[in-house]
């Protein structure tokens, strides 16, 4: 069978607002970006129940043994009886009945997942956690959804993310404290964003950084709201709504002009002094250049699933000499004035798409030895010398520049197997997979 060529353009002749047609995908063998199974275990002494068809069941629940947290994850298969019986909506409530029966103690929380399947049905939800809270009304019940085929409206992620937090109720306000919201890992303890806040004197929340389920709920607490990847608005403009917590975005850039305006921003409605950044910048500066200087003209392919902003990371890295020759993304996004500044600078920088499913053999003949920040990157160039990280990996700022340089040196110097590597789910979670 004739291979197709995979779908790839110039920067230059890419439109901003999508690169490539929509049609048949291939996702490849990667999988470090979380899910919804890995975003519903950070809500501490939650249990989570997923009531879908068994072809659906099968990946949410390897996700939970991969990751050593069956106890933490129940499920009810859906038939397709269920769907023409009449009983659709008793049959989950005396499901999740059954189970929690079961559970040697009560959980504090329960997400509760419906499929695609439910919607079509028009099952009724609301009903159905209104019986269960009052059945159980120690139990905080959350309406969940395991829809892919809404990710055109709101994909699963953002939906679970807000979903996450509808646990937390009003509180009376702690002036002393603040959140960081949507992130499944850490914001990294050195940056200059966690910094600000603790050199405040301010309690810096987050559902990473939860020991228990009380603890959750003191983010109904805080003052400000802060987040800085694309998935938490959904959150954000919900808890604001809800419990009129105010928030500010500070979308995690690669150009240190934006990174100065996002923490004057930040200061400014934390209402204190800016602090002085020359030494982090001067940090960020040395490590960019000592990268340089140890991987040359190697080429560097970066892709989405490991930075938000691949373009201001692809940009950044250009003005430093870097030979940046490839990017895997699907459209600029908010990311569009770096991706201008490329189309007029770097115009033969190659685009290819994350998902085509022309990508199939594209890992097989590999057009040269590349340095891959991110693990699509890593596949498709088959490339061992890569970054292996997603969503940023918890980095932010100069600080986050300065390690990431680093990584990329070490990438570099000391390659690794990305088979093993790749296959693992949920990128820093525990998981029981050998490597």
């Amino acid at each position: 069978m004739k291979q197709e060529k995979p779908p790839v353009l110039r920067i230059a002749e890419a439109d901003a607002e999508g690169f490539f047609a929509s049609g048949l995908e291939y996702s490849p063998p990667v999988r470090g970006m979380w899910n919804i199974v890995h975003m519903g275990m950070l809500v501490p002494e939650a249990h989570q129940i997923y009531c879908c068809a068994q072809g659906c069941l099968r990946g949410v629940v390897l996700t939970a043994a991969e990751m050593n947290a069956m106890e933490r994850l129940s499920w009810i298969s859906l038939t397709e009886e269920d769907m023409f019986n009449g009983t659709l909506e008793q049959s989950l409530t005396e499901g999740v009945s059954e189970i929690i029966e079961k559970l040697p103690a009560h959980p504090k929380m329960v997400p509760l997942f419906l499929s695609c399947m439910h919607l079509f049905a028009g099952c009724d939800f609301d009903g159905v956690i209104a019986d269960l809270s009052v059945r159980y009304p120690d139990i905080t019940f959350i309406d969940c959804y395991m829809t892919p085929t809404m990710r055109t409206t709101i994909p699963p992620v953002p939906q679970t993310c807000r979903q996450l937090y509808s646990g937390l109720q009003p509180r009376p306000a702690d002036p002393e404290s603040v959140n960081i919201i949507g992130c499944d890992r850490p914001t990294d303890p050195d940056s200059e964003l966690v910094q600000i806040i603790r050199n405040a004197g301010l309690t810096l929340r987050d559902l990473t950084l939860c020991k228990t389920y009380d603890d959750y709920l003191q983010m109904a607490e805080s003052r400000l709201n802060i987040l800085w990847l694309p998935t938490a608005h959904a959150a954000a403009d919900a808890l604001e709504e809800r419990l009129h917590i105010p928030q500010i975005y500070l979308p995690a850039h690669f150009g240190f002009e934006k990174l100065r305006d996002n923490y004057a921003r930040l200061c400014d409605a934390l209402g204190i002094a800016c602090p002085d950044f020359s030494a982090a910048i001067a940090g960020a500066d040395a490590a960019l250049r000592a990268a340089k200087a140890e991987i040359g003209d190697t080429a560097v392919a970066v892709d989405y699933t490991a930075v938000t902003m691949p373009f201001s990371l692809a940009k950044l890295l250009c003005e430093y000499g870097f030979r940046v020759k490839y990017i895997i993304a699907e459209a600029a996004g908010e990311d569009a004035e770096a991706f201008a500044w490329l189309q007029a600078n770097r115009p033969d920088i190659l685009l290819y798409s994350p998902n085509h499913v022309n990508m199939l053999h594209q890992h097989e003949s590999p057009p040269e030895p590349v340095l891959a920040v991110g693990q699509k990157a890593a596949y498709y160039f088959a490339s061992d010398r890569f970054v292996n990280f997603v969503v940023n990996g918890g980095l932010y700022g100069f600080s986050g520049i300065r390690k990431l340089a680093a990584l990329m040196t070490d990438a570099y110097h000391n390659p690794k197997d990305r088979r093993p590597l790749l296959r693992h789910k949920g990128w820093g979670c525990e998981s029981c997979l050998l490597s």
